[in-house]
């Protein structure tokens, strides 16, 4: 059967050392790699993806979602339907007015569903990564170019315990394959792996790890992730301060285009005292303080960004 492979690169990494040993294992004609552009990375990640294609001699295609359609159909929604549900004219006219599409993947999907993704509601990996990647691969097989897909995934089981208690399997079983659907199969080489083995691989290649891991950062997917942590958003606010400036902006277009005038990228990090923290401002005012918020951690915020500083001991 003629099967490709397709890798996906994120640009960190997992992704890498999952692309080397797909460069080690497997023919180079039946490899593809790809890079599902979300609009929310930071600039050294587009230059580490470029960076990775001219180190490994390959050829890395960058996929965007287009959300042009859903956008133009929620805005007919809003001025048609809307107004029956109770909410006011002006409320409607407002977010029909907000329904534009920006070609920016990750804030176009965020104005058409009028909020940010959260961790109860990550539809922001579904829209922007899972369904362009499947999309690409269907085509492949649709065109006759192949009968069937592997999709190679680069995650880890110690990642988090969700997704160990997902793929984890029985007894030392770990779910490495498993099929999708349609002639895709999702392949995951390396669940086993710890965070020193990806580098240690990459290493071997020559293959220097993307500047942001020397930044304090611990994942790069995404500039911000939805996922940050609360020294992560200190550090992102000390180091890079445009991209808050870019979620502040991105907060106001979501806010219009939702029911509430109302849009926060994090969740209000102190919920339960119900001290409306709500807002990128607000949440990185919160990363500067200890003790649940009580009092201002002043060593935290006036140290000065190091040179390098890695969460993984790259800088030793």
């Amino acid at each position: 059967m003629n099967v490709l492979n397709v890798v996906s690169i994120s640009g960190g990494k997992d992704s890498a050392a999952t692309a080397l040993v797909a460069l080690e294992t497997m023919p180079r004609e039946s490899l593809r790699f790809i890079f599902c552009d979300t609009g929310n990375e930071h600039e050294s990640t587009y230059d580490y993806v470029i960076y990775m294609g001219g180190h490994l001699g390959i050829k890395i295609k960058t996929l965007r979602a287009e959300f042009t359609q859903q956008i133009a159909a929620k805005r007919e929604y809003i001025l048609s339907k809307w107004p029956g549900k109770g909410v006011p004219l002006a409320a409607c006219e407002r977010a029909a007015a907000a329904m534009v599409a920006t070609g920016n993947p990750f804030l176009d999907l965020c104005v058409w569903k009028g909020r940010f993704p959260s961790r109860r509601a990550q539809f922001c990996t579904e829209q922007l990564k899972t369904l362009p990647a499947t999309e690409y691969q269907l085509d492949l097989i649709d065109s006759g170019q192949c009968e069937a897909v592997y999709s190679w995934q680069g995650v880890r089981l110690d990642e988090s315990w969700s997704r160990r208690n997902r793929m984890q399997g029985t007894g030392a079983c770990v779910i490495s394959l498993d099929e999708r659907g349609g002639g895709i199969w999702n392949y995951r080489p390396i669940l086993r792996w710890t965070a020193f083995d990806v580098f240690e691989a990459a290493d071997c290649y020559g293959l220097k790890p993307n500047p942001l891991y020397l930044q304090g950062m611990t994942r790069v997917g995404c500039m911000p992730c939805i996922n940050a942590g609360k020294d992560e958003v200190l550090e992102i606010s000390k180091r890079f301060p445009g991209h808050i400036d870019r979620i502040e902006m991105w907060e106001r277009s979501v806010a219009l285009a939702s029911k509430r005038e109302e849009a926060s990228f994090f969740p209000d990090p102190d919920r339960d005292a119900h001290l409306n923290k709500r807002g990128i401002r607000n949440v990185v005012e919160w990363s500067k303080t200890q003790r649940g918020g009580q009092l201002m951690d002043f060593i935290r915020i006036n140290e000065e960004p190091k040179a390098c500083e890695s969460a993984y001991g790259l800088c030793e």
